[in-house]
Parts: C-alpha cells; structure tokens; sequence
C-alpha cells in the first residue's frame, strides 16, 4: 500500500495498523507527502502482545530501504512495549493510547466515557470489520447466545465517523444491532490523524540505533 511516496530513497516508511493504513495512505496522498504504508494485519489488535514484536520486524526490515521510519500505531494495548521497541530503535509513533484517541483526541474521548462509561467505540474500519473482527472472534457466530456475556454491561454505541457516508452509516448501524445497542454518530473526520502524521512525516530522523 502506498501513500504519496515517489522513490524509496526519499520515501518514509510507515509501519501501521491494519485498521488505520487506509486512512494514513489516503491523508498522505492528499498532501502529497512522499510515504509508503506497510499495513500489519488489523487482527493484532485482538492480540495486542504481539503488536510490539511485529512492529520491530518491520521496522528492522524497512530501515535499509527508506530515508525514514515511523510507527503508525497508538499504544494499542501494549502496555509500554511498543514504546521500548521505539526508543531502542529510534522510530516515532502515533499519540495516544489507541487509534480512538488518535481519531477523536484524547479530552473529546474521555468526555464521551464520563458521559456514559458503557461506551463501545466504533472507527470506520470497525463497523465494515465487526462481523469479522468481532463476531467471529468472540464465536458469536456459532455461540449468539454470548452476546449479552460480552455486551451486557454496555448501555450505547459511539461511531467516531471519519467519512460518514450512507454505506459505513449502515455497517455501524448494523455491528450496533449485532450488540442490541443504539448508535450514535461523533464525526471527527481525520483532522488529527493528519496532524499527528504530520510530526510523524516531518520529524527529524533519529538515526540509526546504537548497539547498546
């Protein structure tokens, strides 16, 4: 997947989340930045202590290749690991605790959950994904009658709509029925995203690692 980028000896390489290459690849093509996006599968978010590991690999394989690296991910679950992974090899990453700080920002977010702890956040990726990231997952398929075991302690759905169009209105429609749960719809667009791969494209590098 590529963003804007022209040549990899120019080109910054960004490592990121399956569930957000998209929209980086889409908000570095509008502004023209010279980024390539190498996605990792979206599923390491239902296995959030392999995000640091798998994020080194690519890391170390891109480095030869690009001007630049940097981690198109939030600490997603990682408890700190991605970030030691970063540090040691001098790599920037995304803000935030998770993509839905990195969408929303971190104080619009946290209003959202003191208003209604219950929330169940959706991104765009999510809603089109639910059935397979979610339901197939948890084994509601097979098992439906878990759904209140998973969701019962959750009272309403929260969409942060990057593109609010008629067809991701309906796949989140839909996952918040699957959950027996009503929506409502934040449009927070990719505003921040932009502004947060903006540092990420523009940073100074770090160089390479020392053998320390």
């Amino acid at each position: 997947m590529r963003g804007g980028a022209k040549g990899c000896e120019e080109a910054v390489a960004v490592v990121a989340c399956g569930a957000i290459a998209r929209h980086v690849a889409d908000v570095a093509a509008r502004r023209g930045w010279p980024v390539d996006v190498h996605p990792l599968p979206p599923l390491l978010h239902n296995r959030p202590e392999r995000i640091a590991a798998e994020v080194e690999q690519a890391v170390t394989r891109l480095r030869s290749r690009y001007a630049r690296v940097a981690v198109g991910y939030a600490d997603c679950g990682t408890y700190g690991a991605l970030d030691e992974v970063c540090a040691r090899l001098r790599v920037p990453r995304l803000p935030g605790a998770h993509c839905y700080e990195v969408f929303a920002g971190a104080e619009r977010l946290a209003a959202l959950l003191d208003a209604e702890p219950g929330t169940y956040v959706l991104t765009d990726y999510l809603a089109t994904s639910f059935t397979r990231s979610v339901v197939v997952e948890l084994g509601l398929d097979r098992y439906p009658e878990l759904r209140d075991v998973y969701f019962g302690h959750y009272r309403r759905v929260v969409w942060l709509a990057q593109h609010p169009t008629d067809r991701l209105r309906a796949a989140a429609e839909q996952a918040a029925a699957q959950m027996g749960l009503p929506l409502e719809t934040v449009v927070v667009g990719d505003v921040l995203l932009e502004r947060a791969l903006e540092e990420l494209v523009t940073a100074p590098s770090a160089g390479a690692p020392s053998d320390g």
